[in-house]
């Protein structure tokens, strides 16, 4: 399955949550889409939950399923809580570093920003958004005009949603620092990944 590029609307819709950014149309109907309207409850399955999970957390970090389902299996080979481990690698993913760091407003617009070749890691131009940082890791804006004041009118609307306490950001600079990866309790806590977990185990 590809890469969502339909209305994001409904599909805020349909998860009661706003997987994308959420608008005037989904705070006045946060009820899924269909002719039946608020009141339509319908019985889901053990494997419909997992797969409702599943769908929110790919579609929220925007990865197809082969994408997804590769980051899972890799995320299954490590020590670890399989879950944890696979929300932290989906937190370290370039693209949504960028978007956390406050660099882009979304994490469309941050993979957008990232296969522009407008981000540097360590100094190096990459524009791979899967990437995955490490501990240690400085991410920076290129220094080209352009890739500057996209970034600065980004970091402006940044105030209401700072950086995580894993990140360090240097607005002056625009360049941020993966101090740490991220701990449990700064993970997605909006999906309920242990139901990922025996989706995928089945």
């Amino acid at each position: 399955m590809s890469r969502y590029t339909g209305p994001t609307t409904r599909i805020n819709r349909r998860f009661g949550m706003a997987i994308f950014p959420a608008n005037k149309a989904f705070e006045r109907r946060t009820y899924p889409p269909g002719q039946h309207g608020p009141s339509f409850r319908r019985k889901v399955s053990d494997y419909g939950e997992g797969l409702i999970e599943k769908q929110k957390l790919r579609m929220m970090y925007g990865l197809t399923e082969k994408q997804f389902r590769n980051m899972f299996e890799r995320a299954k080979r490590k020590q670890g809580v399989t879950g944890e481990v696979f929300l932290a690698m989906l937190e370290t993913r370039l693209d949504n570093v960028v978007y956390r760091l406050g660099l882009a407003k979304t994490r469309q617009a941050a993979r957008q920003f990232v296969n522009h070749g407008h981000i540097i890691v360590n100094g190096t131009k990459t524009d791979i958004p899967s990437f995955q940082v490490s501990e240690g890791d400085e991410i920076g804006v290129r220094e080209k005009t352009s890739s500057r004041q996209v970034a600065t009118r980004n970091l402006e609307g940044a105030q209401y949603h700072p950086a995580p306490p894993w990140l360090e950001i240097n607005i002056d600079s625009l360049q941020g620092t993966v101090s740490r990866f991220p701990q449990t309790d700064e993970l997605e806590k909006s999906v309920n990944v242990q139901l990922v977990v025996e989706f995928y185990s089945r």
